[in-house]
């Protein structure tokens, strides 16, 4: 069993493409197409579709796709346990984060653990909170950092890190910029810029207004928050952004009633085992934050 064949077959059933496959595992796309070779000579089956560009499992492949998580996970378990018996913090370390805590929490943590941990081997990637939990879920990331969900999977470990506070947001030149406290039906009157319906901040920014409000004039959706900040920075509309995003730009609004909050922390697989360089990470993200410390 060629282990880095089930490897290539996952990256190609996530991505449904060849050549982002290629990216996220660091090949060729030559070399990913191969090992799907192998692997469908092997197992005598075709596991994808070739559509074009994009791919799509076939059966086999549906089939195939939970065994090969639980390979690869089981490998990675096995890697674990013995390197953990060594009590040495090395080897991979994959890690899965948001975009705005990539860009706005971690530097300072990352570079403080790159600089005591030389011999970890750190592979992070970005995706939306929802699916880096789901990634989590599946194995396919030994820790995310995200905001944490609402309603978390019993499979999920869940730890607070930052409470992080969600502010009504507006250009300076915003007609509602020059008032001390507005009510809801007033900041309803205005377009909102927000992200992706589902999402889970999304839903931590509507849950409160919609019970008090009703439906909102949402004119964009997006799920990046450095784009949200700038197309209010614009004067496109308001919307709820971390407070630590405002500045001479983008002002606060104060809305009667109004206090939105969400959780951003650490999620891994509770029934994975933790490697030690995964420990050493949270260990570090733990004492960085008030809520670690007044725990610790």
């Amino acid at each position: 069993m060629d282990i880095s064949n089930y490897a290539a077959f996952l990256a190609v059933a996530e991505q449904a493409s060849f050549s982002l496959a290629a990216e996220q595992l660091h090949l060729t796309q030559p070399a990913i197409s191969k090992r799907i070779a192998q692997l469908e000579a092997e197992l005598g089956v075709t596991l994808f579709d070739r559509l074009g560009r994009r791919v799509a499992l076939t059966e086999a492949g549906r089939a195939l796709r939970p065994v090969a998580e639980r390979i690869l996970s089981d490998v990675r378990e096995m890697h674990q346990v013995i390197a953990n018996l060594s009590r040495e913090v090395s080897g991979p370390l994959s890690v899965v984060t948001s975009h705005h805590i990539g860009l706005r929490r971690l530097p300072p943590i990352l570079r403080d653990f790159t600089r005591s941990y030389r011999r970890v081997r750190l592979d992070i990637a970005f995706m939306d909170s929802e699916q880096a939990c789901q990634a989590v879920e599946r194995g396919m990331f030994e820790l995310g950092v995200v905001t944490l969900p609402l309603r978390p999977s019993p499979l999920l470990e869940c730890i607070p890190l930052w409470e992080d506070r969600l502010v009504i947001a507006v250009a300076r030149e915003h007609p509602l910029a020059a008032q001390a406290c507005v009510s809801l039906e007033q900041l309803g009157a205005h377009p909102a810029i927000l992200p992706a319906v589902g999402t889970y901040t999304r839903t931590i920014i509507e849950a409160p207004i919609l019970q008090r409000h009703g439906a909102l004039d949402v004119i964009l959706e997006t799920n990046y928050l450095e784009t949200i900040r700038t197309m209010v920075a614009i004067g496109l509309g308001w919307s709820a952004l971390p407070q630590i995003m405002l500045g001479d730009d983008v002002v606060e609004v104060a809305v009667e009633g109004l206090d939105i909050h969400r959780t951003l922390g650490l999620v891994r697989h509770a029934g994975r085992i933790v490697s030690n360089a995964s420990r050493a990470l949270t260990e570090l993200l733990l004492d960085s934050t008030p809520r670690g410390k007044q725990t610790s």
